[in-house]
């Protein structure tokens, strides 16, 4: 009997440095490639967080050196996440912001991914190229342009006012945007006919990667079309869903502030004030820039928590998981 071989801790790690230093040596045009995009995250993204301290004092702007002046602020530890918790604005915008955020994803998550299957289908190039442009237009449209579009079409004399008069089902112009009970419905379809095409690409992706053998076998088979799409198509399309619904799952706070800021009114204010506006008020209006921290980070951690449980959830139900 062979005795068995014994590798010693330290030849190990010398070995692992070795093959650390091979793999750097052998791509690193790629690692220089990806240091612009490291130092743009270094110092836009991680750098600022040092700023998230402001959420824990007394921060007053004045004349002078920015980070003296948070560093030299009262420390008050959690009293603005008491006072935002105890404020009863909590209630209206919590319930907003979930509101809008859930209307939102059930309307405009399934329709990029029927998109994508129906243009799979479509056999005639044209049609289908046609189709894209279209729908991927309106991505491209900053939100300013998008709901002046929206506004427009909205309006007393507007498309849609037109278009229920003629068949009668109301005889005055509603006022969409004036009556709060619209404006969700109003944000939930309007970020799905800007974002549902652009959101498609990836689905198609995903799609065009499957193999059309599988196809040509259900095809001998005697599968339909329906039948091919429910059992080819739908189960190899589940990863690319998973992990987009644990990612827009985390961002369950995050309404959007382009589209609440600009459709929203004094009319509709109590329906259309989310986190994101209520702390761009409070930050910048009314100059409460450590309490509108506080909000901010109250919203980041809540979606970081929020990513990780459906994470597991996700791992644990249908061992699909983003990490």
């Amino acid at each position: 009997m062979e005795p068995a071989v014994t590798i010693s801790p330290q030849r190990t790690k010398t070995e692992r440095r070795r093959n650390w230093k091979t793999l750097v040596v052998e791509q690193r045009y790629l690692l220089l490639m990806l240091l612009p995009a490291l130092l743009w995250a270094i110092f836009f993204c991680y750098l600022p967080m040092a700023g998230l301290y402001m959420a824990f004092v007394n921060y007053q702007p004045s004349l002078g050196g920015f980070w003296t002046k948070l560093f030299q602020s009262e420390f008050v530890g959690m009293d603005w996440f008491q006072y935002f918790f105890r404020n009863g604005d909590f209630y209206k915008i919590m319930r907003n912001t979930i509101a809008s955020t859930m209307l939102t994803l059930v309307i405009s998550f399934p329709v990029p991914i029927l998109i994508a299957i129906a243009l799979n289908e479509v056999r005639g190039a044209l049609f289908k190229k046609t189709v894209q442009t279209v729908s991927y237009l309106p991505h491209f449209i900053s939100w300013v342009i998008a709901a002046n579009i929206i506004v427009t079409m909205l309006s007393s004399g507007g498309i849609v006012n037109d278009i229920l008069k003629w068949l009668n089902l109301t005889d005055t112009s509603i006022l969409f945007l004036q009556e709060g009970r619209y404006f969700w419905w109003i944000v939930a379809l309007g970020n799905t006919w800007k974002e549902m095409g652009y959101n498609s690409i990836i689905f198609l992706a995903a799609i065009s990667s499957i193999n059309l053998e599988l196809f040509e076998a259900a095809k001998v088979d005697g599968a339909d079309r329906f039948q091919q799409i429910r059992y080819i198509t739908l189960p190899h399309l589940k990863p690319t869903i998973v992990i987009l619904l644990i990612l827009a799952l985390g961002g369950v706070l995050n309404a959007g502030f382009d589209q609440h800021y600009l459709l929203g009114n004094g009319l509709n204010q109590d329906f259309s004030d989310v986190l994101s506006t209520y702390s761009f008020r409070y930050g910048l209006q009314n100059s409460m820039f450590s309490y509108a921290s506080a909000v901010g980070l109250f919203n980041s951690v809540v979606a970081f928590l929020m990513v990780v449980l459906v994470n597991y959830a996700s791992k644990k139900l249908n061992d699909q998981s983003l990490f």
